[in-house]
């Protein structure tokens, strides 16, 4: 739906929060590997798998925001993005709190890490939430690739504490 939603809208701070989707999944997937057996040498395999993937999404959302503001491309409004995006932003911080609470009862650093990811994810779909209202509202369109470089920054932060460890 996401995909559908963004590329309607031509909408970078969509497309860039759905393939940030990607990576919550994928980093969840990570997360139950890690659980399987919880060796040091695993852990540390599963963090770096999870900060690759935030590398990999921060260069994309640098360079594809700074085309998009360098050529002036204007996306559209989206409805549907505006509600996909508040309902999931919703969704992420009750996640995260779950997330964390457990990664820590557990002294999971994995799952503590993975319950960060998830509340950057809300903190990022706010964002998007925002761009897209200003673009749907006041007609700010440089809003929508401005986003995309909220993402970049937290896509590097994450990525660099998830290596770190």
């Amino acid at each position: 739906m996401l995909a559908v939603t963004a590329l309607a809208a031509r909408s970078v701070a969509l497309a860039g929060f759905g393939l940030d989707s990607l990576i919550e999944i994928g980093a969840s997937t990570v997360v139950l590997w890690e659980l399987a057996d919880v060796a040091e040498t695993r852990r540390r395999q599963a963090m770096k798998l999870i900060g690759a993937a935030f590398v990999g999404l921060a260069i994309y959302l640098f360079v594809q925001s700074t085309v998009v503001l360098a050529v002036g491309f204007r996306p559209r409004h989206s409805l549907a993005g505006i509600v996909w995006t508040a309902m999931t932003a919703v969704t992420m911080f009750v996640l995260a709190r779950g997330k964390s609470l457990t990664g820590s009862a557990l002294d999971n650093p994995v799952l503590r890490t993975e319950g960060r990811v998830t509340f950057v994810d809300g903190v990022l779909a706010s964002s998007v939430l925002l761009g897209l209202v200003l673009n749907a509202v006041v007609g700010w369109w440089w809003a929508d690739p401005a986003t995309g470089y909220v993402l970049v920054y937290y896509g590097v932060r994450e990525a660099s504490s998830a290596i770190a460890r």
